[in-house]
């Protein structure tokens, strides 16, 4: 019998206000605030997106919650990688974590990435970054704080675990440098409080440059798209490039192909999302850490404007037709049957499975439809 995959789609939780961004983007900002300021910048990009019937929701309503599982297990989502942000007690975003922690009938399964990097203006920012808040990783007082209130999620009967093991992700390891302290007394932790330890995972964006020894901890990496594909990508591009140089072929007009002028001096990125897809869908990665990944697409222009990068060409049929193709690719080339999906509501980088204006419902009913084709 066919085991069926495992669909969790990456979760943001900044869709309400706080003082901290407040303080720094002016009273009242949510991710809604970039996402309706969105431009067209050129003559195929989809810009402005707007939710359908103007559903600017605030995450601090459990209802909107609720409709947000409820769609997803129609839909064939199986849960939530939920970010998850904290700087030595300094929580940030964690209002609808904690609303489905104390809300029995918001169920749908949950694991928690734990977003470490710092907490900055760089998205945003034209000159010098600001780093708003960091991480004291030498704080062992506050890795018992902070087990503590990872412990209040890990006890939910709707949060990931395999083999009385909590599942939990680390989005930048190589910023922590007790890195195998910390996963050692964590789950000494874990197993005091009846649990057989944590299973850790991690962010692959490339591999994992720590020493072995701190790899060895990670029960999984997860294939981050599309910048996992988008380095595979790029490297490849760099030798075809240098091929080309050696060959005295000018390439010039190639690179620039790639780029769009939107004014002098600023350029936005152009990627194709059926390539990207496609190298998405070829990887054969037998190590038995690697969880798979997929994406519903990307722009993140509504956050850096002209600085920024966009996939071109992703439809709710393109999608479905290379989503078939990953289902059958986990299958057949990964260890385990999971997939992890750009995003849920990432609408500020054009990854999100929400209904819109223009597509509706399509790209979700494209889940349902493909795990329907494959039985996966």
């Amino acid at each position: 019998m066919t085991k069926k995959t495992k669909i969790f789609a990456y979760y943001l939780p900044q869709f309400h206000t706080i003082p901290e961004n407040d303080s720094v983007w002016g009273e009242g900002f949510t991710e809604w605030t970039n996402v309706k300021k969105a431009k067209k910048l050129f003559k195929e990009h989809y810009q402005p997106r707007v939710p359908l019937d103007k559903n600017y929701y605030t995450l601090t309503d459990k209802n909107k919650i609720y409709w947000q599982m409820d769609l997803a297990k129609n839909h064939g989502v199986d849960g939530f990688a939920i970010y998850h942000y904290w700087y030595n007690g300094k929580k940030l975003l964690e209002k609808p974590l904690e609303i489905i922690r104390d809300n029995s009938e918001l169920d749908l399964p949950i694991m928690i990435i734990w977003a470490n990097h710092d907490w900055n203006n760089g998205w945003s920012a034209e000159g010098k970054i600001q780093t708003l808040y960091t991480v004291d990783y030498s704080d062992k007082n506050d890795w018992k704080l902070h087990f503590e209130y990872l412990l209040s999620f890990f006890k939910l009967p709707n949060y990931l675990k395999e083999n009385n093991q909590p599942m939990l992700g680390i989005y930048e390891p190589d910023k922590i440098p007790n890195l195998n302290e910390l996963i050692s007394y964590w789950n000494e932790l874990a197993i005091e409080q009846g649990f057989d330890g944590i299973r850790f995972s991690y962010q692959a964006i490339s591999k994992f440059k720590a020493d072995g020894q701190s790899r060895d901890k990670f029960k999984y990496q997860i294939e981050y798209q599309p910048q996992y594909a988008w380095k595979k990508l790029d490297s490849s591009s760099k030798k075809s490039n240098l091929i080309g140089i050696l060959k005295k072929i000018p390439s010039m007009k190639s690179i620039l192909k790639k780029y769009v002028k939107i004014r002098p001096n600023s350029l936005v990125k152009k990627r194709r999302y059926e390539e990207v897809a496609q190298e998405i869908v070829s990887m054969r990665e037998k190590d038995d850490k690697s969880i798979a990944g997929f994406y519903v697409g990307w722009d993140n222009t509504p956050r850096k404007k002209s600085r920024g990068t966009v996939d071109v060409g992703s439809t709710p049929a393109v999608f479905q037709k290379f989503l078939i193709n990953q289902l059958e690719n986990i299958s057949s080339n990964y260890s385990n049957q999971y997939l992890f999906l750009f995003a849920w509501n990432e609408w500020a980088e054009g990854g999100y499975l929400e209904p819109d204006e223009k597509y509706g419902y399509q790209y979700l009913e494209a889940i349902k439809k493909a795990r329907e084709i494959t039985g996966k």
